[in-house]
């Protein structure tokens, strides 16, 4: 397991403290990026070699559900970036961004808990009643993925429950709440021995693209961020947690 799979590193609880600010003294920046659930892991280590390579740079991240973080930004939350895993609810937030950038992809997966006790093989057999099945809430990205990739399958199921992003999704299924779980496969690589993960074949899956883009009243170090994302030493760090290339 790469990193603990429940610490929510970097989550900023309280958005209303979280403004970008600059300290006269020294002119450090603190810059606010709110990000998919997906993006937790990858994104903590980019935030790290980013502070370490831009060290008056403070980065604090906030992590859920794309349609969600994008409402906060229609709200008037203090978010200096934004990356969302689709195009989507980037589309939401439109009216306060700067042109998105597409950094990286990512597919679905199936996350069932070790030892696979319901015996899933493949996605027809989330299709059985008998099998206790999450999936995320079609709003977010990672829903409204899944309910195409059921779709594009001619399949029908019926969750047990409707999570509100993928990392709900995968705490259940790791806590042993879930016989299994629709997530990407990035969350399986990042839970480890914690859960199995059951392949769907490429040709019948669905590829969520992910855009990245600072707000209009970000400063300039929230450009700065969305340019060490899409520098190689950010995608390297995206690679490494499982993503694909936009």
């Amino acid at each position: 397991m790469r990193f603990p799979l429940l610490a929510a590193t970097g989550l900023c609880l309280a958005l209303a403290s979280c403004t970008s600010q600059t300290t006269d003294n020294d002119d450090a920046t603190t810059i606010t990026v709110s990000a998919a659930a997906s993006l937790t892991d990858a994104f903590t280590e980019i935030g790290a070699d980013f502070t370490e390579a831009n060290p008056k740079i403070e980065v604090r991240f906030n992590f859920a559900g794309s349609s969600s973080l994008a409402e906060q930004i229609n709200a008037g939350a203090p978010v200096d970036v934004f990356a969302a895993a689709s195009t989507i609810s980037m589309d939401r937030a439109r009216d306060y961004l700067t042109e998105p950038t597409l950094f990286a992809s990512n597919s679905l997966a199936i996350a069932v808990p070790p030892g696979n006790p319901a015996g899933i093989a493949s996605l027809a057999d989330l299709q059985d009643p008998n099998v206790t099945l999450l999936v995320c809430a079609v709003q977010v990205p990672c829903g409204s993925a899944t309910e195409a990739l059921l779709e594009r399958n001619g399949l029908e199921v019926t969750p047990s429950s409707l999570e509100p992003d993928v990392r709900a999704v995968l705490t259940k299924v790791v806590a042993d709440e879930a016989d299994a779980g629709i997530v990407y496969r990035t969350d399986t690589a990042a839970a480890g021995d914690q859960v199995e993960q059951i392949t769907i074949p490429d040709e019948v899956n669905v590829i969520n693209r992910y855009p990245i883009a600072a707000t209009q009243t970000g400063p300039p170090a929230a450009g700065a961020f969305v340019d060490f994302v899409l520098s190689a030493s950010g995608q390297r760090i995206l690679k490494s947690w499982g993503f694909g290339t936009p």
